[in-house]
């Protein structure tokens, strides 16, 4: 391979303590991978053999470069129109990978898969043949609608959820809970959970062997806006065979660092997909939605989230409302938090009213 020169780079994080991230410049040859950031130029430079999990993202025209040196996990992003081919064949050629992503989400433009895990316990989900009618219909009745989200949102068939909130057509039921392998990505996932929390896998509800199945899970089509910087909803309801199930369900979450601990077990999985650490502690923030109803539960967390491409703060925000039969989770998505925050609340309003036949009264 012969030298490659490319700028107009950003490192995330810096190579030093409040060492410059920009402009950067990255130097490739057939010996090291070099680095000259903020101006003057200060120079890192790293034999390949000491670069691991290289990982280059093509965004369009724009591209993020992943790539772990001395335990540490940087990224560096070039939102500027740039041409590529070089690039990806050197990465190809020190054995990284190639990934292309597309971008939708209003104003931000962001492509991930978050692994959402409602309260299943981890359960794997499967096509249910010969549903029961009133099981069935009543989960359907409990989720929200484009009507509950306003005029200014749309269905995203593709939307950036649509990798955790299933089609609006597909019925689930529960499939056996199996323990992940040990070291898989699925594994970190529940590691991160019941670290923050401080439980173990047998006591896990979320995610572990205590995790009970629902009858039925439904989903309603992704709803997205360019409202609030860009902003995507999505929204899935379990229906539970008795009310006692419920409950302790909601009991295991009525727990300090809740919403907090699920919100950062989200954004490991996130993590994982775009190559990026998981989080060694809790990143989360716990987040109580205001809400108008005299029965019901309803906690959620948010984390800020890095993206390949995004410059811009962006937050997965997770809300758990449960209420009789029904668990419902609420994904969102969005570039602003604090201003979508009355919005978020609003709509955690509008499902508890859904799971009450009478409807939210406020207190």
């Amino acid at each position: 391979m012969s030298s490659l020169s490319s700028s107009g780079w950003k490192v995330s994080p810096s190579f030093v303590p409040n060492g410059p991230t920009a402009p950067v410049t990255l130097l490739l040859d057939d010996d090291n991978f070099t680095q000259l950031a903020g101006e003057p130029a200060v120079a890192w430079q790293t034999p390949w053999l000491q670069v691991t999990a290289l990982q280059l993202t093509q965004m369009g025209k724009r591209a993020a470069l992943f790539a772990t040196i001395d335990g540490v996990r940087y990224v560096w992003r070039n939102d500027e129109p740039l041409s590529i081919g070089e690039l990806r064949a050197a990465v190809t050629e020190h054995g990284g990978s190639i990934k292309r992503q597309s971008r939708r989400l209003g104003a931000i433009v962001v492509a991930a898969v978050v692994l959402l895990a409602s309260f299943a316990g981890g359960i794997a989900l499967g096509s249910h043949a010969k549903p029961v009618p009133a099981e069935l219909s009543a989960a359907r009745s409990v989720l929200l609608t484009k009507k509950d989200m306003g005029p200014n949102f749309v269905l995203s068939a593709r939307g950036v959820l649509s990798g955790i909130i299933p089609a609006a057509n597909k019925v689930l039921t529960a499939m056996p809970i199996t323990k992940p392998k040990k070291g898989s990505a699925w594994d970190q996932i529940i590691t991160s959970y019941e670290s923050c929390l401080g439980i173990s896998y047998a006591h896990d509800r979320m995610y572990g062997g205590a995790g009970q199945s629902p009858d039925y899970q439904v989903s309603a089509p992704i709803f997205s806006s360019t409202a609030f910087g860009g902003i995507e909803v999505g929204v899935t309801s379990q229906y539970y065979r008795t009310t006692a199930m419920v409950r302790k369900d909601t009991r295991s979450m009525q727990v300090k660092n809740f919403g907090s601990c699920f919100a950062t077990s989200n954004l490991a999985t996130m993590n994982i997909y775009d190559s990026l650490a998981v989080p060694t502690g809790n990143a989360g923030t716990d987040w109580q939605p205001t809400v108008f109803s005299k029965t019901g539960w309803a906690r959620g967390g948010y984390a800020p989230i890095t993206v390949p491409g995004i410059n811009s703060p962006l937050y997965l925000g997770v809300i758990e409302i449960t209420n009789g039969h029904f668990e419902t989770t609420l994904a969102i998505l969005v570039a602003d938090w604090t201003k979508a925050q009355s919005f978020i609340s609003d709509l955690t309003s509008t499902a508890l009213a859904r799971m009450t036949p009478s409807g939210a009264t406020a207190v």
